[in-house]
């Protein structure tokens, strides 16, 4: 029976599990991290985001402060993550998932076989839409991994006291990046050959918006793609093409501006061999960096400029046209 019980706690890989009643759930915010909220112009109550960086092994949370925006509470080293750089394709290949994804209350676990857990919401529509299987991917705590982000109980016990005082402030659910490495040119440069270059760019592009708005971006999917920071009045189908979408002409501008500050650092980045010849990068246009997006407030010929401050939709001010491809 022993070794029955033994194989079925293995077999869980990161799946909750419950361990009896007790309060580890309930254990209140550091008084170090109190203090640094109050420097920083937060409450506890604030929302909150996390952003996951694999090859740096850091965690950091992020929390809503006076103005408005987002700004780093706290950074923690991920004690444990398994596989290697790249995003989870199926059920059991132990590889800890890339991508945006959304924690609401239902997904803590206060009584977890690995101390404290939260499920990642794996998978999501995007994950759906390429046929990827999963289930139970978390960030928790015990520094053992088979696909999840583990933590050490200490750390763990603060991310979570954050999660569930937001939740009890009124957030309904708060947004996990869980990217690669942090995204700069240097970094894609290095990895500008691996089979995941291209869905890392599109992940880049969640990233940069967030950069450039402190504001956790509104995620889409569409045509089995992300999308970041627009609305349409047609409806985003995570495998049908994408409906004729709008993003804010101040943010539109403020994207393109990064982007093409990004290529020219980018191709310094590369060995000087292959500079001139960026066949990594699509052209640095609205058009290519956003197809099927209406710029508000811009005809074709006109430059763009935004700042979102919602954290569910843009500001809206205006709109240039450029189709949908047919393929979405």
């Amino acid at each position: 029976m022993a070794a029955v019980l033994a194989g079925g706690l293995m077999l869980a890989g990161c799946q909750n599990a419950f361990d009896g009643l007790d309060d580890r759930g309930n254990v209140p915010i550091p008084q170090k991290l109190k203090v640094k909220m109050h420097a920083k112009g937060m409450s506890p109550a604030s929302p909150i985001m996390l952003r996951i960086f694999k090859q740096e092994n850091e965690l950091e949370v992020w929390k809503r402060n006076h103005t408005g925006r987002y700004a780093l509470l706290e950074t923690y080293e991920i004690c444990k993550w398994s596989g290697k750089l790249g995003p989870k394709f199926k059920e059991g290949d132990r590889q800890a998932p890339e991508g945006f994804y959304f924690v609401n209350k239902h997904l803590m676990n206060p009584r977890s076989a690995y101390h404290l857990s939260f499920n990642m919401g794996f998978p999501n529509r995007f994950d759906h839409a390429h046929g990827r299987t999963g289930s139970h991917l978390m960030v928790h705590g015990a520094c053992s991994s088979a696909g999840c982000y583990a933590m050490t109980d200490e750390y763990v016990e603060e991310i979570y006291a954050l999660a569930r005082e937001a939740f009890a402030g009124g957030q309904k659910s708060f947004q996990i990046q869980a990217l690669p490495f942090r995204m700069t040119a240097a970094n894609m440069a290095k990895h500008r050959d691996h089979r995941h270059f291209p869905f890392w760019q599109m992940l880049k592009k969640g990233y940069d918006h967030f950069e450039i708005t402190k504001v956790p971006p509104k995620v889409d999917v569409c045509g089995k793609r992300y999308v970041f920071n627009t609305q349409s009045s047609g409806s985003y189908n995570a495998t049908a093409a994408c409906p004729t979408m709008e993003m804010p002409q101040k943010l539109a501008a403020s994207f393109l501006e990064r982007q093409q500050s990004y290529a020219a650092d980018f191709e310094q980045k590369l060995p000087k061999a292959e500079r001139g010849n960026v066949a990594a990068l699509a052209p640095v246009t609205l058009e290519a960096l956003m197809p099927g997006v209406t710029v508000a407030g811009l005809t074709p010929a006109q430059p763009s400029q935004t700042d979102a401050t919602d954290d569910n939709k843009p500001t809206t001010t205006g709109a240039v046209t450029t189709q949908p491809p047919a393929d979405g």
